[in-house]
């Protein structure tokens, strides 16, 4: 595609596309934390978020959906070691 023109290639996402993706997917997992839910789709069970995810859904790729899912949970376990770590370095030190 010639850099100035206008056409949009089928499958090729738009700066704006990723945009609405990501406020999306943050007002998603916004609703998510509210909820007390660390693992999206685990809210089912209590219909918390449910506009949330449509929209999530719609505005967001099935590839990325996964992406930003298994990330939410690993960030979460990243923060628990971590806090380990750091409180098993402020025991060591005493």
């Amino acid at each position: 595609m010639w850099p100035f023109t206008s056409r949009k290639e089928p499958g090729v996402s738009t700066r704006e596309d990723r945009q609405k993706c990501w406020e999306s997917r943050d007002l998603y997992f916004a609703c998510l934390d509210g909820a007390g839910v660390l693992k999206p789709g685990d809210e089912q069970s209590q219909a918390a978020c449910s506009s949330e995810n449509k929209a999530y859904e719609r505005d967001c790729a099935k590839s990325w959906i996964e992406y930003f899912n298994q990330r939410r949970v690993i960030a979460e376990a990243q923060k628990d070691r971590l806090a380990q770590a750091n409180t098993q370095a402020a025991n060591s030190k005493r």
